[in-house]
Parts: structure tokens; sequence; C-alpha cells
């Protein structure tokens, strides 16, 4: 027997006794009764008919029917939920806040069979303690919230018990759970970035021209030309004319020399290779690249699914060169960069479902790669919870990128489509060109062809070395916080030879100084008056960035200007950045938001 009939075994048992009593009781009915019922439905039936007739014809008639079934069911919501406030008056905020955090503190089970034998008995308990009266309310929807937790489809077992469960102890569930995600999206900044990055967010006033925001600050004191910390990529991608040329590692952005004999070419698909420059980066990288350029399947061998039929191949196939040969048409990262995104949180799902089945399997990728969970594990947070953080620009993607993509990932997976709604891609879309950064090697590259689109929808990557002189593009968890200054108190290096990004500082700092890099290139060129490097940097901060920066040094150069020089510069905005409807309200203070709880 499934768990859901285990669960709701003891209210159908009792229904199906019910009905059983109901038809033995009508079995044993005296005639008289009979006769009575009969008497008694035919008049009814009369009534009805002339009921039926006004309600169809009195126009006043409905009007007051359709007022006194308002009434009632006015009446009847009121009176339930008198019933369960009643019932759970007694239990205070602060009573559930304590509930639910001894139950988190609790360790769970590991193995399927554990968690099963550990699954009925909490809802055992919970079944038990709530049929002894509201006294045992809240224990009894602590046994529930525990089997809740380990119970692989929890919005399925929360529908069986809202058919099963006491209703006041129902909603303490809801309630508990309500508590539980309004306390993870509290203590997000509690435990992220992880310690041993040194640095910390905080929502501070940031660079004048830019909006309050989320910022990094050192946790302890750095040297000018130490090292800060160090970050690994969610994604990145080649630049597009680097892409087939087999000189980069299509993973890590390694740069590969010709004598490399461990460089691998990835034959698989013919409509986007890549190549890489060992075994572990093409098996890092087949997560994501199955997904979107191969005809190899989805999911792990792990779960089992039917191979598909030539004609579904020759579908796929299909579908993924024409979103090959529009990558290479438009010459841009950040489609190949959302799309490399969304395959990353399939493969990020198809994971956990093999660390379901097969307690103990690990991912492919080291968690110290990135950071993309906290160091608490009990509070770990996913892929979905950082980047919902970031902040973005609208933009306005073309509409066949969507379209191309979500036909690559019907063919791959039918449902993955559902990763890509209009709304979510041009929200992903604008987060990639606001957060990106530029991967260089050694002060860059000057190979990069020219580009051809228009100043102001060129792609920009948070580069002080310009974005002309980058290899690639690459998008980071903790680096997305770090605000743009013309005078950094940081800067960025890849001096790994890889997409690893090492934070470094440019001057001493203090615990709690803000870090702050540069988004463009700041430096005077040869020939260029301090007036024209003013102006050419901040009219690709606005283009790139939408806000007119005015650091101190913008400040400070501004003193100098004549009124027709100023007139001549990059014009000032409001900042144009913005953040979810939903994470608007993710910086208030914890010991405000706790007493807003309690």
């Amino acid at each position: 027997m499934t768990e859901q009939g285990r669960l709701g075994s003891t209210r159908v048992a009792d229904d199906a006794r019910s009905t059983q009593s109901t038809m033995d009781s009508g079995r044993s009915t005296t005639t008289f009764i009979t006769v009575a019922a009969v008497t008694v439905a035919v008049g009814f039936a009369a009534y009805a008919v002339y009921f039926d007739y006004r309600r169809r014809n009195d126009t006043e008639f409905r009007r007051k029917l359709k007022k006194e079934k308002k009434r009632v069911q006015k009446s009847v919501a009121q009176n339930k939920e008198s019933e369960i406030s009643a019932s759970t008056s007694g239990i205070t905020p602060a009573a559930l806040r304590e509930a639910l955090q001894q139950v988190k503190n609790e360790e769970t089970p590991k193995t399927p069979e554990e968690k099963e034998t550990y699954f009925m008995a909490q809802v055992g308990l919970g079944e038990q303690l709530a049929a002894q009266g509201p006294a045992y309310y809240l224990p009894a929807a602590m046994a529930f919230y525990r089997a809740l937790r380990v119970y692989p489809s929890p919005v399925e077992l929360i529908v069986i018990y809202q058919k099963t469960i006491t209703e006041s102890v129902f909603k303490l569930v809801m309630d508990m759970t309500n508590l539980d995600v309004a306390i993870r999206i509290e203590a997000y900044y509690d435990f992220f970035p992880p310690k041993r990055t040194n640095v910390s967010v905080v929502m501070r006033e940031a660079t004048a021209g830019q909006a309050p925001r989320h910022v990094l600050i050192v946790n302890k004191d750095f040297a000018a030309g130490e090292v800060v910390y160090k970050e690994f990529p969610v994604v990145a991608a080649l630049d597009s004319d680097l892409q087939s040329k087999g000189t980069y590692c299509g993973q890590c952005l390694r740069p590969i020399e010709p004598e490399m004999s461990l460089s691998i070419k990835d034959a698989s698909t013919s409509s986007f290779s890549q190549t890489y420059c060992s075994k572990a980066c093409l098996l890092v990288a087949k997560k994501s690249h199955n997904v979107l350029f191969t005809l190899d399947s989805p999911l792990p061998p792990e779960i089992p699914s039917l191979p598909p039929r030539p004609e579904q191949l020759e579908a796929r196939k299909g579908a993924q060169a024409k979103f090959a040969a529009y990558l290479e048409k438009e010459g841009r990262s950040v489609p190949l960069l959302v799309a490399r995104f969304i395959a990353r949180q399939v493969g990020i799902e198809t994971e956990k479902l093999v660390e379901a089945t097969n307690p103990g399997a690990k991912g492919i990728t080291p968690a110290e790669q990135d950071f993309t969970d906290s160091d608490n594990m009990v509070d770990g947070y996913s892929l979905t919870d950082h980047i919902e953080r970031f902040r973005y620009l609208e933009a306005k993607p073309n509409p066949e990128e969507k379209s191309l993509l979500a036909e690559v990932l019907n063919h791959a997976l039918p449902g993955l489509e559902e990763f890509v709604t209009e709304e979510k891609h041009t929200v992903l879309a604008g987060k990639m060109s606001y957060n990106v950064f530029g991967v260089c090697y050694g002060g860059g590259r000057d190979d990069k062809p020219e580009p051809t689109a228009r100043p102001e929808v060129l792609e920009r990557t948070r580069t002080p070395y310009g974005t002309q002189r980058q290899i690639g593009s690459a998008l980071y968890t903790v680096s997305s916080y770090l605000a743009h200054s013309c005078v950094p108190s940081a800067r960025p290096s890849f001096s790994s030879g890889t997409s690893e990004i090492s934070i470094i500082a440019n001057r001493d700092l203090k615990k709690g100084d803000e870090l702050t890099i540069a988004f463009v290139d700041v430096t005077q060129h040869p020939g260029e008056a301090v007036v024209e490097a003013r102006r050419r940097r901040r009219f690709e901060i606005a283009r790139g960035w939408g806000f007119a920066c005015q650091c101190e040094r913008c400040a400070e150069e501004a003193k100098s200007m004549s009124m027709e020089e100023k007139a001549a510069a990059s014009p000032d905005q409001v900042d144009q950045s913005k953040l979810e409807n939903a994470v608007k309200n993710y910086g208030k203070p914890r010991a405000q938001t706790n007493e807003e709880v309690e």
C-alpha cells in the first residue's frame, strides 16, 4: 500500500463504515416511514417545479436568492474560522516558531527505507495526538510536519493532509510551512555568502548615482594586493568567435595549447561542438550540454526511461540545429548563458532524484566549485534562491530566442519547456546582461571582431579591461553583489588561467569596508583628455547598467568642467536596475522581521 493509501486509510475506512451503516438502516425502514417519505417527496417535487419557475422568471426573486446564499456562505465560513481559531488560540507565533526550529534541528533519516518507516511513524503519531483534542494539536502538527519533510512530493502530501486531518491541525501545519519559508527568506544573508569568502552582503547606499542596494563588505582587514576570495562561475560561455576554434576549454575557459594531449573534442553533436581541456571538464559540461546540444538522454542512467523513437531523435536534432544556428548568427553570449543556466537547473533536479533513489550518490561538480549553497545545510538554498535576488535591467530579447530554446527543451524531455515562460526568459536575460563578468587573461586579447551592432544595444560585461578584450562571459553568485566605482577598492583577476575569479584588494581595506570594482575600463587612454575619458566610461556604464555614475572621481572631475563640457557628458538618469517584486523586502533587519512575526 502506498503512503497516501496508508495515510488516508483511517478516514476512508470510517467513510466506508458510515456508508454501510446507512444502507443497513435503509433495509429496516418501516412501511409507515416509507409511505410518509413518498408523500413528502411528491410534495417536494411540486414545490421544486414552482421554485424553478420563479428562479427563471422573477428577477427580484433571483436577487434575494443570491443575497441569501452569500449570507449563508459567509456565516458558515465565519463559524468554521471561529472554531479553528478557538482551537488554536493558545498557540502564539513564538511557540510556533520554537516548535518549527525544534523539528528542523532534529536529524532526519537518510535511506528510503528509513524515511518510509519514519514517515509512517510520524503520521500515526500525529493522528493519535490530534484525536486527543486541542491541547495536543501543536504536537500533532509537529508530527505531521516531520512526515512532510521526508515525503518526496510535499505538495501532494499537503493535499492529502487537507482531506484527512483535523482542520485546526492542518492550519498549524500550513502555518509552520509558511513560517519556514519566511525564516528562510529572512535568514538568507545570515548564511550566504559562505564564511570562507570573508565577505558579507549588507544593504547600503551604493556609489552615487546607483540606488541603495545589497553590496559586499569585507569581514576582516586586507592589505593591498591580497586576495579577498575566489569563486567559480555558475555558468560560463566563450565568445561566439572562439566557440568552435578549439583554442579554449568550453567548460572552464582555460586556454588550450597545441601541445596539450588532454584536450578532448566533443563530437557528440554537429550543431554545437566544443573542445575541453580534460575529461573532468567534459563530464561536468555534459550535465547541461546533453540537454541542449546532444541526442543523449537528459536523465542520468540511474533513472529509467523509454528509448526515444527515430522520429523523436530527428525532431530533437532539428530543434538543436536551429538554436545553434541562431546563436551563431546573433553572436551574443546572453542567449547561451540563459540556456545553460536553465539546463543546469534541470541537471540539479535530476541529481536530486538520483540522490533520493541512491543514498550517498553525489553530483559530478564538487560543492566547493561554486557558491550555490550555504554553509548550513539545514538552511540550504537553491540556484533559484540566489538568482532571484540579483538586480537586472528590463530587457526585450528577440521572441525567437524563447521559442527556439523551448523547442530544444521540449524535444529533450517533454515538460522541460515549462522552464521557459516568456516572463522568466525576459527576466533571466536581463539578469545575465546586468551581472555577468568578462573573463580576460593577461590584460585581454586584441583579435576580437569589431562589433557591428549599435552602441546602445551592445553586450557589455563587468571587466576593467573592456568587453572587447574578453574571451568569454561568466556569472557568479557572490561577485554579482559587487558595485561599480571609477576608483574601485578591488579588481577581478583570472590568474588561475580559468574562469575562476579572484577578487584582489586595490588598497588596504578595513573590516566593514565596501568592495567595489570597475565595470568598465576606467583608465585614461593615451591622447585622451580627462573630459573625454570621463564621458567615455560614463556612457558605457549608462548603456550597460542603466545609471549615471556619480562616484568621487566623477564628481571631482566635474568641478573643472565647463558648462558646455557638462552638457556634452552622459545625461544624468535615475538608476534603471530593478529587483523582482518578491524580493524587495529581503533586506529588512532580522530584529524587525522577528518582531513582525511575533
